[in-house]
């Protein structure tokens, strides 16, 4: 019999190989036997997830019996009524320590926190009440009213002070997603709210600390979203609509001009890599290999599911349209999936290429960054195995941030490499998308 700690492990090698989400994973390790019922805390039943968006909102429409005439707005069909999928790419460069971040956006208004969710609830037409208390007692008062309430509450706390992603203090500020706050138990300091970041088990945080992270970013301070739609049933048109309009907007978005923001921002990163001559060129940026790993480690993240955000979720946009075909009773969007599925696939390789795993301390880096998200889903249990990794973790990570463990040589391949394949991405995201929009106007 493999030991619940000899599983983890796997589970977490695997993640770390493949860049798949803990539940994928896990499911892969143990085959058949990966099955059986999900875990339910205070009434509150723990079914993962990949978006943080589109999941949270899943499993509080699943938990106040809110369906659709088929059954439960799942993930996947929810992803595509808020837009599916996006494109983005910034190179920001701070004075700050380490201060050279790559952000890349793979949402549908990726650079707005509360607008695919506010999209989706109203193409949807369910009461939903957003609150933005400014001050930090009324927020928390709202907050407990609502859980005392039995009302699941979505709140966006920054990710260093909600504390169970255990990072670094320079990243305190740095923002977060979102994540359902289900209940609260104990009184006093020694109260603590249940959340639901994605997790297969109990996940709990400090009040305070929570009340703190909602604090903490300015743009989306103390924001707090509660669905009061109760066995709502979504009407067959009005689901029709909301499927039909969410891909329009996505082949609207990514059909765009922006290099910032749609598609064109593939094309224009995939330059920026090799340009020695741009100032915002990759060459230039870290001619002097300072922050390279930090940007290289950025990429492997935020591409592949296994980090903190969900990954490219082309995936995910593959099995929304499958969903959305029956929906909307036209078989030619399901058939457009496997078009996805091989983007999904370029994504993976691309991030392979960023991080490449045959050089041990890399090898290093991305097991025990998935170790953290793993033993994030695996919830309080997983709390000490999160804090050993991400000691170490972040000590690897300023132990190399003057210089990636890669000589000059590989260094100057792999950057050719990510570049030739992201022109590769580009064009066949391009032509997957003008696909879809030929679809929707036959």
């Amino acid at each position: 019999m493999t030991s619940g700690k000899q599983l983890k492990a796997r589970v977490r090698a695997r993640m770390a190989r493949t860049g798949e989400r803990y539940a994928v994973a896990r499911a892969h390790v143990l085959g058949a036997a990966a099955g059986g019922a999900p875990v339910v805390d205070a009434g509150w039943t723990l079914r993962g997830g990949t978006d943080p968006d589109t999941a949270a909102l899943a499993n509080v429409l699943a938990h106040r019996g809110v369906a659709g005439p088929a059954g439960p707005l799942t993930e996947p069909l929810l992803f595509v009524v808020g837009g599916g999928p996006g494109a983005g790419y910034i190179l920001w460069e701070f004075d700050a320590q380490d201060g050279r971040v790559v952000t890349l956006g793979f949402t549908h208004s990726w650079q707005y926190f509360d607008r695919r969710l506010a999209t989706t609830v109203d193409r949807l037409g369910l009461d939903a009440r957003w609150s933005r208390t400014g001050g930090a007692v009324g927020a928390a008062r709202a907050l407990a009213s609502a859980l005392d309430a039995g009302d699941p509450a979505i709140v966006w706390p920054d990710r260093h002070q909600v504390g169970y992603w255990h990072l670094p203090a320079f990243l305190d500020g740095g923002g977060g997603h979102p994540v359902v706050a289900y209940a609260a138990s104990g009184t006093g300091p020694g109260r603590r709210v249940h959340v639901d970041d994605r997790t297969l088990a109990p996940l709990t945080v400090p009040a305070g600390d929570l009340d703190r992270a909602r604090a903490r970013v300015g743009s989306y301070r103390n924001a707090m979203l509660v669905v009061g739609s109760i066995g709502t049933a979504v009407p067959a048109d009005r689901l029709r609509e909301a499927v039909l309009t969410g891909l329009r907007a996505t082949v609207d978005q990514l059909g765009g001009t922006s290099t910032s923001f749609a598609l064109p921002a593939w094309r224009k990163w995939s330059r920026l890599l090799v340009d020695p001559r741009a100032a915002k060129g990759w060459p230039t940026v870290f001619a002097d290999g300072r922050g390279l790993l930090r940007a290289l480690a950025g990429v492997w993240e935020a591409v592949e599911p296994a980090g903190t955000d969900g990954g490219h979720l082309r995936g995910l946009f593959a099995d929304g349209l499958e969903k959305a075909a029956a929906v909307v009773e036209e078989p030619a969007l399901a058939a457009e999936a496997p078009r996805w599925r091989e983007i999904a696939d370029r994504w993976h390789t691309l991030a392979d290429t960023a991080l490449p795993d045959d050089v041990p301390a890399v090898a290093r880096l991305r097991e025990l960054t998935a170790t953290v998200t793993g033993a994030v889903a695996e919830g309080d249990a997983g709390a000490a195995d999160r804090a050993a990794a991400a000691e170490e973790l972040w000590r690897l990570r300023a132990e190399h941030a003057d210089a990636p463990p890669l000589d000059g040589a590989r260094l100057t391949a792999v950057l050719a490499d990510l570049s030739e394949q992201l022109a590769a991405v580009h064009d066949a995201e391009r032509a997957a998308v003008d696909r879809l929009g030929a679809v929707l106007a036959g």
